[in-house]
C-alpha cells in the first residue's frame, strides 16, 4: 500500500476507495484535447506586456540637432530674403529644406528633407510655410526657421551672386 505524500497524510487508497481504481472520465461529446492544445490554451498570458516594445524603443537611434554657425545662419537668412523677393513678384520657389524634427517620445530627433514650392516666409511666427497640405486639417505645412539647417533649391545654383542683390 501507498502512504501519503507527507509525513502524517493519509494514505489515499484508504480515504478514496470507491474512486481510486476507476478510469478517468472522458467526455462522449467532446474530443479529447491534447497536451500540446492544453498548453496553448495557457501560453497567451505574456507576463511582461510591453517589455519588448520598451527594449525597441530605447535601442531605436535619435540625432542630436545641429546648431547653425554665424555663417551657416548669414547663408540661410540671405536664401531666405531671396526667397521672400520671389514670392513678393508672385512666385512660389521649390525648395529642399533640410530640417531638425524632434521626436516625441525621448531626447533628440531625426533631420528631414522636404522639396516644396514656398507659400510664404512668415517672419513674425518665424516659420517657412509652404504649399503642401498637411493631413485631415487641411493646414499648409510649415518648419521652425530654429529647425532648419539647409536651403538648397535650383535658384541657388545658378548663380550664388545673385544672392547678394
Amino acid at each position: 500500500m501507498t502512504r501519503g505524500l507527507k509525513e502524517g497524510e493519509p494514505n489515499g487508497r484508504d480515504v478514496y476507495p470507491d474512486i481510486i481504481d476507476h478510469p478517468h472520465w472522458q467526455s462522449p461529446a467532446r474530443p479529447h484535447m491534447s497536451l500540446y492544445d492544453r498548453a496553448a490554451q495557457f501560453s497567451s498570458f505574456d507576463a511582461l506586456a510591453g517589455y519588448s516594445d520598451m527594449v525597441r524603443e530605447e535601442q531605436r537611434r535619435t540625432d542630436q540637432k545641429i546648431e547653425p554657425g554665424e555663417t551657416e545662419l548669414e547663408i540661410l537668412n540671405r536664401k531666405m530674403a531671396w526667397i521672400g523677393r520671389l514670392i513678393a513678384e508672385g512666385q512660389h520657389p521649390a525648395v529642399s529644406i533640410t530640417y531638425f524634427e524632434p521626436d516625441p517620445l525621448k531626447e533628440g530627433g531625426s533631420y528631414k528633407t522636404i522639396t516644396e514650392p514656398v507659400k510664404k516666409i512668415d517672419t513674425a511666427g518665424r516659420r517657412i510655410v509652404l504649399m503642401r497640405k498637411e493631413g485631415y486639417s487641411g493646414r499648409n505645412a510649415a518648419i521652425d526657421m530654429a529647425d532648419i539647417l539647409e536651403i538648397r533649391g535650383k535658384m541657388f545654383d545658378e548663380s550664388d551672386d545673385r544672392m547678394e542683390e
